[in-house]
């Protein structure tokens, strides 16, 4: 059942409903919305999402050749350093897959958006960890400053199993909303435990990704993790993930301040899957940038490619950046 809501548009799972005794008259029960063609469009024979601007929020970025000089923003949350870093490497490969323009490959391996402007903020540590203090900082700065770099999109490829502190009610699900009330894209990895979201993908308003091909990923330590994508319904019985991308076996940027000083490496799970919906939505903004988040959206369930699977695996289906950008899915 779709529910639209304002600028909120998620679906609902009605056996989860049926299951927890929710009935129809306690939601909002909307009707699909037209989305209006935009006025303005902006012609060219090849996006690159050229004028658009997209933070990220992870384990930071390494200055890679491939960003050029499209870092224009990093914050610290974290340890509070100045200039642009990531040990971990995770952030770097993440921006790689948005934004990465292929310039130490020749062009063969670049980013879905390869002239995004970037805003990087570090919550996560040099393991891949991160408090909850560090996440809600970032996104209160995004909160005050997301208008004066011209933020649209962002994209949240970190993901925690659900507690008293991370569930639906939670300051972290509440934060992240609130970017998606203030007009912003708001992209969320699904995580790879399979057969739970992880939040902030929880979040109804955001736009979940889960990975289209996760029937089996090996990690850098050799774990072996087989339909690892996270599947729904939420608690709260809200379908997720939205949207489904390639996320195995992934080759981007590397942070080449690592012991392998080589320019790209290769990573698996939802956190690869994001950057390549956040990627073609920068697409989408560059050719119509009077597009709403809502619009957004909606778009993106009309577009995807279905793949035959369960709706909590696949949501929609598979991201289709064909058929996002045609005219006539309008």
């Amino acid at each position: 059942m779709l529910i639209i809501d304002g600028n909120a548009v998620y679906e609902m799972d009605e056996e989860c409903m049926r299951k927890h005794h929710i009935s129809r008259q306690q939601l909002y029960n909307g009707e699909e919305a037209e989305v209006s063609h935009p006025t303005t469009v902006v012609k060219k024979a090849r996006y690159t999402g050229e004028g658009i601007t997209a933070a990220i929020l992870d384990t930071g970025i390494y200055p890679h050749p491939d960003f050029g000089n499209r870092i224009i923003v990093f914050k610290d949350f974290v340890s509070g350093k100045r200039y642009p870093y990531d040990k971990n490497g995770h952030g770097t490969h993440v921006a790689g897959i948005l934004a990465g323009d292929g310039r130490l490959s020749e062009g063969k391996i670049k980013g879905v958006a390869p002239k995004v402007k970037l805003v990087v903020l570090k919550v996560l540590d040099d393991t891949g960890n991160g408090k909850l203090s560090h996440m809600l900082a970032g996104i209160s700065w995004l909160e005050k400053n997301w208008n004066v770099y011209g933020i649209r999109i962002v994209n949240i490829s970190i993901g925690a199993v659900s507690t008293r502190l991370t569930g639906e009610d939670s300051q972290l699900v509440k934060a992240v909303n609130r970017l998606w009330d203030l007009g912003m894209v708001v992209c969320v990895a699904a995580g790879n435990e399979g057969n739970r979201i992880t939040t902030p993908g929880i979040c109804p308003k955001t736009i979940t990704v889960g990975s289209s091909d996760d029937t089996i990923m090996v990690d850098q330590r050799g774990n072996v993790y087989r339909n690892y994508s996270g599947k729904g319904p939420t608690k709260s019985c809200v379908c997720k993930p939205e949207i489904v991308a390639p996320g195995t076996n992934i080759i981007a940027a590397n942070a080449m301040n690592q012991r392998l000083d080589m320019p790209y490496t290769m990573k698996s799970g939802t956190s690869m899957s994001t950057p390549i919906v956040s990627g073609a939505i920068a697409l989408l903004l560059e050719k119509y940038p009077e597009l709403s988040n809502k619009e957004v959206k909606l778009r993106l369930k009309r577009t995807a490619k279905d793949l035959l699977l369960p709706q909590n695996h696949q949501g929609w289906g598979q991201i289709s950046i064909v058929n996002l950008l045609k005219e006539d899915y309008f």
